[in-house]
């Protein structure tokens, strides 16, 4: 259970506060209206792709031969034993456009924050010589060494956002239940800062300034 639980972690980022960070990006007119589609997105990830995996893995049998195949490489195996030697190498160039994808997303998150809290340029280069710096030493240190310090990185990013999520997780409620009430009076919903009550410090979602008078 442990190492489902940090593979799923893994998988699809539920929980950590890293999603939100593209989510926020999104052009909806409703910010509940993104939130049902990372919801999607997790379920797609993790119950789909990521059981259609073990499911390849189990159905050809491999991994009852006695070896150290572990990981990717006991789905190239598996792959391999079923399909032929062209779905491994087709998976190979998967998983590098999924890591080289993954790379400069999460380097974007990490820029983009880091710009939010200090304006100083030098920070921001700071951070890109430590992304490369990280990305190198990834490549060369040993694969167990590598998931324990994402499992521990992960879990502390988890246990702060959890704090985030009591917190806001009222008007996250308040949202819904405006989104809920909009779909079922027949409305497109759509989001204000004053739809809900008491929000304060909003950036974002200004009511529309009636310019008639104008």
């Amino acid at each position: 259970m442990m190492n489902g639980i940090k593979r799923g972690l893994f998988s699809n980022e539920a929980g950590m506060g890293s999603a939100p960070n593209a989510a926020a990006t999104a052009d909806v007119s409703h910010p509940v209206k993104q939130g049902l589609i990372q919801t999607l997105g997790v379920f797609v990830d993790t119950l789909i792709i990521c059981s259609s995996t073990a499911f390849i893995i189990l159905l050809s049998g491999v991994y009852t031969n006695k070896g150290e195949d572990n990981g990717i490489v006991l789905t190239q195996t598996a792959l391999d034993s079923t399909l032929g030697s062209w779905a491994a190498v087709f998976l190979s160039v998967i998983v590098l456009l999924f890591a080289f994808s993954s790379i400069v997303g999460n380097y974007y998150y990490g820029e983009s924050n880091i710009g939010f809290i200090h304006q100083n340029v030098a920070w921001i280069h700071i951070y890109r010589v430590a992304v490369v710096a990280m990305v190198a030493f990834g490549s060369v240190a040993s694969l167990s060494f590598v998931w324990n310090i994402a499992d521990m990185l992960m879990g502390f990013m988890a246990l702060i956002n959890s704090i985030a999520i009591i917190l806001l997780g009222k008007i996250a409620f308040a949202a819904l239940k405006d989104y809920q009430d909009q779909k079922a009076a027949g409305k497109d919903p759509v989001f204000y800062s004053t739809s809900i009550k008491g929000l304060k410090n909003v950036e974002a979602w200004e009511p529309e300034r009636d310019t008639s008078h104008l």
